[in-house]
């Protein structure tokens, strides 16, 4: 049976990726694989320019290279997956990986945290717990009969 045809690689509803900007590169695997991983090429290498996308609007453009600059190359992301003794398995893995990599780093930075006051009854529960700890304390060491 064939496979399906698949348009691009989706990151998001509102990002596909054109399989045209995707190049994949295939090389022996070192995993597991018996006699077969000398002869297959399994590895996978997929790779997207990032710099030469058509996709991307320019601030997704900017806010991928800030966020995944460390590991763009000459503006192209690389992703690798040899973990399966199929190169089909491989690929998929490979489309799964970018895909989460670049919606990770596409999603919108988390609110900024607004820091709070402590409550009025909240810093007298504290104080008063402090001060029964004192009182506990300063009754042990002052048990009448006792000698250290």
């Amino acid at each position: 049976m064939p496979s399906p045809v698949r348009p691009g690689l989706v990151v998001s509803p509102a990002l596909t990726i054109p399989r045209a900007e995707l190049r994949e590169r295939f090389s022996r695997s070192s995993g597991p694989g018996g006699q077969g991983v000398n002869t297959t090429d399994s590895r996978v290498e997929l790779t997207w320019d990032v710099g030469r996308s058509a996709v991307l609007s320019d601030a997704q453009r900017g806010r991928l290279v800030a966020r995944l600059g460390d590991r763009l190359v000459d503006g192209a992301l690389t992703v690798v997956a040899s973990e399966h003794r199929e190169q089909r398995r491989n690929r998929d893995a490979a489309g799964r990986r970018l895909a989460a990599l670049v919606a990770d780093a596409l999603a919108p930075p988390p609110r900024t945290r607004r820091p709070t006051r402590a409550t009025r009854a909240s810093h007298e529960r504290r104080l008063t717990a402090k001060k029964q700890r004192s009182t506990t304390k300063r009754q042990r060491s002052s048990r009448p009969g006792r000698e250290d």
